[in-house]
């Protein structure tokens, strides 16, 4: 079992930035691919990006290509999410998710956190 615990959500303006975090225990953290989903308002969760246990493969939405970064420090137990250039349709609960493949472009969730809000105000 892996736990995961976010944190960093909160109001920014437009064309702010945020960094999520996401601490994880239990399972070896090293072992797992680690992702990043979100939900908007009266939509689905939808994929936002992954990065495999060591880094070397990364893989991001469209949505948020060239706006967020993924990464990841397996000495620490945790993931970030950077997102600079926010926008009001980024407005969402983020969730921290794990692998238990080390895969970015088809991650598969196995084990999700409680999420985080993000709120983008215009």
């Amino acid at each position: 079992q892996v736990q995961l615990v976010e944190s960093g959500g909160g109001l920014v303006q437009a064309g702010g930035s945020l960094r999520l975090s996401c601490a994880a225990s239990g399972r070896t953290f090293s072992n797992y691919a680690m992702g990043w989903f979100r939900q908007a308002p009266g939509k689905e969760r939808e994929f936002a990006a992954a990065i495999t246990w060591g880094g070397s493969r990364i893989y991001y939405a469209d949505s948020v290509k060239g706006r967020f970064t993924i990464s990841r420090d397996n000495a620490r137990n945790t993931t970030w999410l950077q997102m600079n250039s926010l926008k009001p349709e980024d407005t969402a609960v983020y969730y921290c998710a794990a692998d238990r493949a080390n895969r970015a472009y088809d991650f598969r969730a196995a084990w999700w956190g409680h999420g985080t809000q993000v709120t983008v105000s215009s």
